[in-house]
């Protein structure tokens, strides 16, 4: 009995499919119509997910390069800049960070490197050419133990140097060329936002997630003191202190090392909040999920209205379809076809029009996804569970919408289907 069932069953579903199949033959154009909204939100959700897979996928590599233990202590962490000019109290109230902390920090013994950074955004020229608004680093002589990247030509500045605050920097190799072109480099003097120094090296800098297209790139690197005492510092959100934990020193361990020599340092008494943030890559992680979460959420919003559109279509062409095949039906039922299996047929057929449209919209998300990855740069490729999602939402949909035209074609009376002209 049960298998005789299943042969049912699947004879049920093949015979849906083939006319299914046979009706987007008929009616092309009627058909592309009607699932178009389908195709238009499954494509959407496989080329955001596609997207989201490929920025996080560009954060994790990125915090793989500087080590996912490197901690940044800054004076307050914001998602977006604050003014330097109007701070709130809450940031007013908390000292800058100092040299003398980050040196106190790299004393500890969980700790492996601790410095004190910067970031400006400064133009580079050399001979007349001049480069748009550029981010120039400031750091110590080991700075590629967090950032990464290598050496091409030249050397780092030295140890003396960095203390000395010397005019000396070392440039990025995108910059060189720019600057440069085929000319040698290294020994020649240009300018940074209008103050000469002298390029002693030649580095290659790695993929770096927080560097979006149009942003500005890392150009060169030049040590803290030359950047503290040649430029403008913004001492809310340029000044950051790196500090890499040893290798059998787990986070936490490190997060309250440092937490308990900066409050004692300030002068902090126990009860008190911290006046300073420890930014780690699992938060860095989480604001950006966050961030996403939200884009991800309108795109869904926004395709389940396309998809919707889709069914209502589905259900449109369904309905029309339960009429022009009014006669059709009542010979069905007139020769033994149950209600159950009238019903059946239709809404096998109204999920293989959704399953089909679904198909199409993988196909053109997918592209859209590659197309888009290989103009952000991303490496990742499209999720798998969004290919299953986008699948089963586009069944899903059939046999939704499908349900109201299959249950009137399941109901029709068959003498007076007969009858019908």
């Amino acid at each position: 009995m049960t298998a005789n069932r299943g042969e049912v069953a699947l004879r049920a579903i093949g015979e849906g499919v083939a006319i299914a199949a046979d009706a987007i033959r008929t009616n092309k154009l009627r058909s592309a119509l009607t699932i178009l909204g389908v195709v238009i939100g499954v494509a959407t959700v496989m080329a955001m997910a596609s997207i989201v897979q490929g920025l996080r996928q560009q954060i994790v590599s990125t915090l793989e390069v500087t080590g996912p233990t490197t901690l940044r202590i800054i004076r307050f962490f914001s998602q977006t800049p604050l003014n330097p000019d109007a701070l709130p109290r809450e940031v007013r109230i908390r000292p800058v960070m100092r040299v003398a902390e980050a040196r106190a920090i790299a004393g500890l013994p969980q700790i492996h490197y601790s410095a004190m950074w910067t970031q400006l955004f400064e133009r580079l020229e050399y001979g007349g050419v001049r480069t748009q608004l550029a981010s120039v680093f400031g750091a110590d002589d080991r700075f590629m133990e967090i950032m990464g990247g290598g050496m091409m030509a030249g050397r780092l500045f030295t140890e003396a140097e960095g203390k000395a605050g010397g005019p000396v920097l070392v440039l990025e190799l995108d910059a060189a060329v720019s600057l440069f072109g085929r000319q040698s480099h290294v020994g020649r003097t240009m300018r940074i936002g209008g103050k000469p120094v002298r390029v002693v090296g030649l580095y290659q800098r790695p993929r770096n997630f927080f560097e979006p297209p149009g942003a500005p790139k890392i150009a060169a690197v030049v040590p803290f003191e030359t950047a503290r005492r040649s430029f403008h510092v913004d001492e809310t959100n340029q000044l950051v202190i790196a500090v890499k934990p040893r290798a059998d020193v787990t986070v936490p361990q490190a997060i309250d090392a440092v937490t308990v020599q900066l409050r004692r340092m300030r002068g902090i008494r126990t009860g008190d909040p911290n006046t300073f943030d420890i930014i780690t890559a699992d938060q860095i992680l989480g604001v950006f999920d966050r961030l996403t979460g939200v884009f991800f959420f309108v795109m869904i919003i926004l395709s389940s209205v396309a998809l919707m559109v889709g069914g209502i279509g589905v259900m449109a062409i369904m309905m029309v379809s339960v009429t022009d095949r009014t006669r059709e039906i009542g010979l069905r039922k007139a020769l033994g076809a149950t209600r159950r299996e009238v019903l059946w047929q239709f809404l096998v057929e109204a999920a293989t029009l959704t399953l089909a449209g679904g198909g199409l919209g993988i196909l053109i998300g997918i592209g859209a996804g590659e197309v888009l990855k290989w103009v952000l740069g991303f490496e990742s490729g499209v999720p798998l569970w969004s290919a299953v999602v986008a699948t089963c939402v586009s069944a899903g949909i059939g046999l939704v919408f499908g349900l109201l035209p299959a249950n009137r074609a399941a109901r029709l009376d068959p003498v007076e289907a007969l009858r019908y002209e």
